[in-house]
């Protein structure tokens, strides 16, 4: 008889729950807000390279290895103490022909390359500093980039800023509606990201000036922020 009695319970067990009325959710509204912070730049990132060909690995290697070393002489003496290097890249590979009668590609000669990326605090000298390496051997500069060294203090300014404004979006919904913002129920941080401005990838042209503009960097934030209503 106990073991009826128990089934019966268990039978209308999920009648009681599936009656039970689902929590509640205060009334609300949802805002976004977005900044855009522009700052100068402190510092710059290039890539500085040597490409050389001949007929032989050997060779290649060999007239990079002094071609680069040029360069280094010149970057060395021209960014002191304001910068730092450290190589980014080396390769040596084959160059190949099609045979004229369908036959395998041979090979032709051999290219090596050589890169190193150089980071400098000296904005207002990096115009001279690419002049000096191109009149040292390198033939190859690529992707200036200009950065911060702290971007925290910048990020954080642009997500105070992106909270201000979802707030003031969210009171300008609640008073058309007649109501008042309450407690803050969520705070989400959105996409952000720094916008570096680049410089394309050039040959080195020799006697040719190089003027350099830093420009701004900007910093965005965005965020959503829902809110009860009174």
């Amino acid at each position: 008889m106990k073991w009826q009695l128990v089934a019966a319970l268990f039978a209308l067990l999920p009648l009681y729950v599936e009656a039970q009325p689902g929590l509640q959710q205060p009334p609300s509204v949802r805002a976004t807000g977005e900044a855009v912070l522009e700052v100068k730049p402190d510092q710059a990132r290039l890539t500085i390279g040597v490409v050389t060909q001949s007929s032989t690995a050997q060779t290649a290697a060999a007239q990079n290895a002094a071609q680069l070393q040029s360069a280094l002489d010149d970057l060395r003496r021209a960014l002191g103490t304001a910068g730092e290097i450290r190589t980014s890249g080396y390769s040596l590979q084959p160059n190949y022909r099609n045979a004229n009668d369908g036959g395998p590609a041979v090979i032709k000669g051999y290219t090596a390359s050589n890169t190193v990326e150089v980071t400098t605090g000296d904005l207002a000298g990096l115009g001279k500093l690419i002049d000096a390496v191109a009149g040292g051997g390198a033939n190859r500069i690529q992707g200036i980039q200009f950065t911060v060294k702290n971007e925290a203090p910048a990020r954080a300014e642009a997500l105070a800023e992106a909270v201000r404004e979802a707030r003031g979006n969210a009171e300008a919904m609640a008073s058309a509606m007649g109501a008042k913002l309450g407690r803050v129920l969520l705070l989400e941080q959105g996409g952000q990201g720094v916008i570096r401005p680049l410089a394309r990838s050039m040959a080195v042209v020799a006697g040719a000036p190089t003027p350099i503009e830093p420009g701004t960097i900007e910093v965005r934030a965005s965020v959503t922020l829902t809110i009860e209503l009174q």
